[in-house]
């Protein structure tokens, strides 16, 4: 199985650090505390805590489970050279630091440019993959509606870094739902807002997407 880096020590970062581990990953979360892991560090034995760089150097995969409006400075802090040629899962949203307008979050992109075709220009050697954006943490591994699978979408330019990803994706219980290029990533960081909007009107968290076909 390939190593996993992942890049962040809140809740999505704990939540995919410890599914991964479950289907048999070897895997680092990188952090600028590693103090704020010594809890999931006790209850995850064969997890591995470093730095961000660490975590990245370590990977085979790396996944980007940091606050959007970080995002960049994360990913320098991993040393571009660490990154050439990864998949990057890349979970995060444009969320800006405004309060939500009628359960509308407020995002600091425009329709111009998604945040990850900022970070796919920022580290261009890197393979990004958006997943795991649009679904609160505790549904991100073996989500369980009833039996029925939800749907991921994903996205980016590297055909084999997709495959990776639906591959991790099929694993945890997922159907993809494949978007095509890295310039439909804007769209998809849109379904967070969408997905939101539900939770704050009824303070109700507990739900996912779904794509029906025929």
């Amino acid at each position: 199985m390939k190593k996993i880096g992942i890049l962040g020590s809140g809740a999505v970062g704990k939540v995919l650090a410890t599914g991964f581990i479950k289907h048999g990953y070897s895997v680092m979360i990188g952090t600028r505390d590693q103090s704020k892991l010594a809890e999931w560090a006790q209850k995850n034995p064969a997890g591995k805590v470093g730095s961000f760089s660490d975590a990245a150097a370590y990977s085979d995969i790396v996944v980007l489970a940091v606050k959007g409006i970080i995002a960049k400075d994360v990913l320098n802090l991993c040393g571009i050279t660490n990154l050439k040629e990864k998949t990057v899962i890349d979970a995060t949203n444009p969320i800006g630091t405004s309060a939500p307008i009628n359960g509308v979050l407020q995002y600091f992109t425009d329709s111009k440019q998604s945040l990850m075709e900022i970070l796919q220009d920022q580290v261009k050697d890197a393979h990004f993959v958006k997943a795991f954006n649009s679904v609160g943490s505790a549904f991100m591994v073996e989500p369980d509606f009833g039996g029925i699978k939800p749907s991921m979408f994903i996205c980016g330019n590297n055909e084999n870094a997709k495959a990776e990803v639906k591959n991790i994706l099929d694993k945890f219980g997922w159907e993809t739902e494949d978007m095509g290029k890295a310039n439909a990533a804007g769209s998809i960081e849109q379904l967070c807002v969408l997905w939101c909007i539900r939770g704050f009107a009824n303070n109700q968290w507990s739900h996912a997407f779904k794509l029906l076909k025929k």
